[in-house]
């Protein structure tokens, strides 16, 4: 039976927080819902993309064939028998991503910063790659409109990390006047 809320999956996602500690201050990994318009079939099993992303993180390229069931050029779960027919489009527009508005109006992210991660992907960092959590997280990124699923993962976690080393509203503005550009391309996107 079809209800209003099969439209939207939550999920949980880790961000991180600014947290202040006297005069100063540091960022804080933190867990919070996630917002999503639904692309796949509900109660999806989530073990192939948790092998995938395990996958991808060792730069394990025959893993990720495997997975796929062939070689493909986005470092991105694309052959998921999982995803319904709308979620197709909704995922190659980003509009699947819409609804994280509210995450951003609630304070869980932001407009800009790196990806929120699943905690599952987070548990197979190595240490270095935890730097890509001294940012909020946000709608889109540096990764997201340099390199949109086309690197290998330790490429994308240094994207992230030269986002967080060089935050600043000016690179925000010229990230998010760039967002459109990499949206409407779909480069990357499946």
């Amino acid at each position: 039976m079809f209800t209003p809320w099969t439209v939207f999956f939550v999920q949980e996602r880790v961000g991180a927080k600014r947290q202040g500690y006297g005069q100063y201050s540091y960022w804080k990994k933190y867990n919070f819902r996630c917002y999503k318009f639904r692309t796949m079939k509900i109660n999806a099993d989530p073990s192939i993309h948790q092998a995938y992303v395990k996958a991808l993180i060792e730069n394990n390229l025959e893993q990720m064939t495997a997975l796929q069931g062939a070689p493909t050029q986005p470092r991105k779960l694309v052959n998921d028998s999982r995803i319904i027919r709308p979620g197709k489009l909704l995922r190659k527009l980003s509009l699947d991503e819409l609804p994280q508005l509210w995450n951003v109006l609630v304070g869980d992210m932001s407009l800009i910063g790196p990806r929120p991660a699943i905690p599952y992907e987070v548990d197979m960092y190595q240490p270095w790659h935890l730097r890509r959590l001294e940012a909020k997280p946000g709608l889109s990124g540096l990764q997201q409109v340099t390199a949109r699923c086309v690197v290998d993962f330790d490429t994308q976690v240094q994207l992230d990390i030269d986002y967080v080393e060089k935050q600043s509203l000016w690179l925000d503005l010229i990230i998010m006047l760039r967002t459109p550009l990499a949206v409407f391309s779909t480069s990357g996107a499946y």
